[in-house]
């Protein structure tokens, strides 16, 4: 993950039953590339032992601040000093009153209190003592100092009770994470619009002209879009993907709703990017009651559907990108398109080819410009993500010192 490789993470754990779940937590830090130093509190011990996350992460834990056989007692300043993020999962109240306060009594508020670096709170307890005056004072101290809280969510808590406590999911905290890391990346300041997913024309109350499109791909520019400081407004079609964490979703259907929202997003935005794959057709006139099966056959009129480039139009300090989904003639396709429509480049890739379907987690494209073209290999979205991202940056800033 873009902003997640070769940072240094320190993984605070406190004594809650979500404990768990920051053996998860640590083991997907690691693999997306961050180098992770966990600091367990002793009561956190008593939940899950340093040993399962030196097993997932490669690298010592650290519990007593007393322990000069492990170097703990001067490791912590080291940790803090290097430390790109502090992130504390879960965050029992306890431990959340111990970092608002400055109380340096176990080895993880005491490399709080050294940290220089962004600080990221996950809470986990019961509603009752999350919604107490005392806890809330706590966060909203923290909060004044710019620390970053993540959740609770409201569920069934290890308690039986249900209510605001449970702590976030390992994605999301990840996402919450890579969204404080970002904030001051070469985007921030700025704003990207991304179009995802496929557009649905009604036929009747029941059926719809559509395609196969996931969002898979435009989901993943959001995200790296908002790794790198931007504000992002991802206009979506219906789709079955959770919405990034920091960014805004608006939600739309047709092709003539997600051109309404993507003119209105794009009045104030620095970059468009449309990934998404709208409808080319829609019928003519959506029949306003379901239609019965009483007939061998019907036939259905088709009209074109906004064209939401053009429509967007070449506002000065805009960067346009397109994409291109093409099952032949690939290159003269995309090419077309983008001299057409004016764009600064446009993503290219065969639905056909192997890895690059709609629904793959997987892509190959080209991007072209009015210079040439730039065939990437198969990888993932996310990286592919990256790439785009690496030239909308360019273009990004380049409009900037000509403003």
């Amino acid at each position: 993950m873009y902003n997640l490789t070769d940072r240094n993470i320190i993984l605070g754990v406190s004594g809650s039953i979500a404990a768990y779940k920051a053996a998860d937590l640590a083991s997907k830090l690691t693999q997306a590339g961050a180098r992770l130093d966990v600091v367990l509190t002793p009561v956190a011990e008593r939940f899950v032992t340093p040993l399962t996350f030196q097993s997932v992460t490669g690298r010592r834990a650290y519990v007593d601040m007393f322990d000069t056989a492990s170097g703990a007692s001067e490791q912590h300043v080291e940790m803090a000093r290097r430390a790109h993020a502090l992130l504390v999962a879960p965050a029992t109240a306890t431990t959340i009153a111990r970092i608002a306060l400055g109380l340096a009594e176990d080895m993880l508020s005491l490399t709080a209190l050294a940290t220089r670096a962004p600080i990221v709170i996950c809470p986990a307890m019961d509603p009752h003592m999350y919604e107490h005056e005392a806890t809330q004072g706590h966060l909203e101290t923290l909060l004044s100092r710019g620390v970053h809280v993540v959740g609770p969510e409201v569920g069934r808590l290890a308690s039986g009770h249900t209510g605001p406590g449970r702590m976030s999911d390992v994605d999301t905290i990840i996402g919450g994470l890579r969204y404080v890391l970002g904030r001051d990346g070469d985007l921030a300041a700025k704003k990207v619009v991304v179009s995802a997913g496929g557009t649905q024309e009604p036929i009747d109350p029941v059926r719809y002209v559509g395609n196969y499109s996931s969002g898979k791909m435009g989901y993943a520019l959001a995200e790296a879009a908002r790794d790198r400081g931007a504000d992002v407004a991802l206009v979506s079609g219906a789709v079955a993907l959770p919405v990034p964490y920091a960014v805004r979703a608006v939600f739309v259907r047709s092709a003539a709703e997600m051109r309404d929202a993507v003119v209105v997003e794009c009045a104030d935005a620095d970059a468009l990017i449309m990934a998404a794959a709208v409808a080319d057709y829609q019928p003519a006139e959506a029949i306003g009651q379901k239609m019965k099966r009483r007939r061998e056959s019907f036939s259905l009129p088709l009209v074109r559907t906004p064209d939401i480039l053009a429509e967007v139009g070449h506002r000065q300090g805009l960067v346009r990108v397109g994409f291109a989904a093409e099952s032949e003639d690939l290159l003269a396709n995309a090419r077309h398109k983008l001299e057409e429509k004016g764009l600064e480049f446009i993503v290219a890739n065969d639905v056909t080819a192997d890895g690059c379907g709609f629904g793959s987690d997987t892509n190959k494209v080209t991007l072209i410009d009015r210079q040439g073209e730039e065939e990437l290999t198969l990888m993932p979205k996310h990286d592919v993500a990256a790439r785009v991202l690496d030239r909308v940056v360019t273009l990004v800033q380049a409009q900037g010192a000509r403003k």
